[in-house]
Formats: structure tokens, sequence, C-alpha cells
């Protein structure tokens, strides 16, 4: 159980510093949440927000943390900005449930927490080693794949936009350099999962700004897309991981296109004499 002490020094941090909590929101990751929010118990608050999930998350969330709340899914910005809301910190991180803090991280983190420089940041990005399938690719885009995510509580809020949410703040930030560990996509069977619904809200969110989809746009786009990620941002250099990383992503650009062309299209109209 994750007892909050305000303030006061621990191990790693011999001096009195400001405190942090740890917003986590979740639905059905009993196999993610255990690694995620182990090395996330040093921070003051653990603040977990599930989707009524149907496995053991609640379960493996209170041994954590007695900060659990259950909330109906709207969006990951919505949902994200309830658990920073939650939080009585000074400061606040928010850690995805497949994510974890390595120890270097966290050492850094709390050197912020300690620091008392008057105009310093108040709000940091941190880069993320993402693993695809079991290895770490640090090309295709990969990395350093910076995320605001330590932040002071009440400078901001995530907005809409999905599924890629944006901080919006105002105020002075700056970067990290120890990287979180991203188990990004552990198989293609948790890839093909996800990968309705998030194509889907891509889709939803290209729609703001694109009303028409061409042949055009389907057939070249995602070519586009792999040459990108395979050729300029070097995915061949990370093997068969890159590649794959690189053909999933030309995938993920077609089907987010196809979606919206059937958004936009005029509902078919079935006459009374067809079978």
């Amino acid at each position: 159980m994750n007892n909050q002490v305000q303030g006061q020094p621990n191990a790693l941090s011999p001096k009195p510093r400001e405190t942090v909590a740890c917003a986590v929101v979740a639905y059905n990751e009993a196999l993610n949440l255990p690694p995620c929010l182990e090395s996330a118990k040093w921070m003051d608050e653990i603040i977990v927000v599930d989707s009524f999930s149907t496995d053991s998350t609640m379960d493996i969330a209170r041994k954590y943390t007695n900060r659990v709340y259950q909330r109906r899914w709207k969006g990951f910005g919505d949902q994200k900005n309830y658990a920073m809301d939650q939080a009585t910190t000074d400061w606040v991180f928010i850690l995805d449930s497949d994510e974890q803090i390595p120890e270097a991280l966290r050492m850094e983190i709390e050197a912020v927490l300690s620091d008392c420089s008057p105009h310093r940041p108040v709000a940091y990005s941190v880069p993320r080693h993402n693993y695809y399938f079991g290895s770490l690719v640090l090309n295709a885009g990969c990395y350093p794949d910076y995320q605001l995510r330590l932040f002071r509580r009440g400078i901001g809020h995530l907005d809409d936009a999905e599924p890629h949410n944006k901080f919006i703040f105002t105020g002075k930030a700056d970067f990290l350099e120890c990287p979180l560990i991203h188990n990004t996509r552990p198989s293609l069977k948790n890839f093909f999962e996800k990968f309705p619904n998030f194509t889907t809200l891509a889709a939803q969110e290209r729609s703001k700004t694109k009303r028409k989809v061409r042949g055009t746009d389907l057939l070249f786009r995602p070519v586009f897309t792999f040459l990108k990620y395979y050729v300029v941002r070097k995915g061949y250099r990370d093997g068969m991981s890159g590649f794959l990383v690189s053909a999933l992503s030309s995938m993920y650009t077609f089907a987010k296109y196809a979606k919206l062309l059937e958004m936009n299209s005029p509902p078919t109209r079935v006459s009374k004499g067809s079978p």
C-alpha cells in the first residue's frame, strides 16, 4: 500500500523535497499493472483510475494504493485529466499502464523535486525506450519519442485530441534525459486487439481537418508512411522489428483513411425490392 509522506526525505532524497503523485489510467491491465506500479511505489501518491475492468486490475491496484477510482471511459484525455485532478501533491507524473520508471529516471525526478532554484521549469518531457515484440526499437521514429509527463499540479490539462493527447499549459518546460520503459506492443496479437479502436479514434480526429478522402490518399499515404519510417527514419537499422514497425504504421495509415472515407460517405439506401 502506498503511504503518503508529504515533504519528507527518503533513501534516495536525503534532503526534504517537494512531493509527487503518479497518475495511471487502466482497463484490463492485469499483466502490465504490477511492474508499472512497482516502479512508482516510491512516489508520495499513486492514483489509479479504472474503467470498470473485468479482470483483476482493481485488486492489483489496491495492493499499491487506496487511491483507486472507477469511472466510465470518456477518452484518454478526459480520463487522465480526472486522475490528475485527484492528486494533492506539488507535482504530478502521468504513467501509462504499459510503462515503467527505471531507477535512473527516478533519480532524475528526485533531483527535480529537490531543486529550489527560482524560475525553474514547471513541466518536463521524458524520452521513451519503446519495445516492439520484445525488441527495443531506436529508429523508425521510435526514439527519443518525448512525452510531457512531469509537471506542477494545476498548471494545465490534456486536450481532447484522441488517441494521442497534448498537454496544454503555460510556463517554462525542459527535458529529462533518462527514458521511460515502454512495452509498446509485446505481440502482434496485442497490436491487432488495439488496432480497431486506435484507428477509429485517429480517423475521428483527422475528420476535424479533412472531409474528403480521395483514392490517392488510400493509395499513396500508406506507401509514404512506410518509406518515412523505414527509409527516412532508418527503421531498417532495427532489423525485422524496424520493418514490422514501418509496415504496421503503413497499415495503420490505410485503415485510418479508409475509416475516414466511410465516415464521410452518405449512408447506403436499400430499396424495398432488394433481396
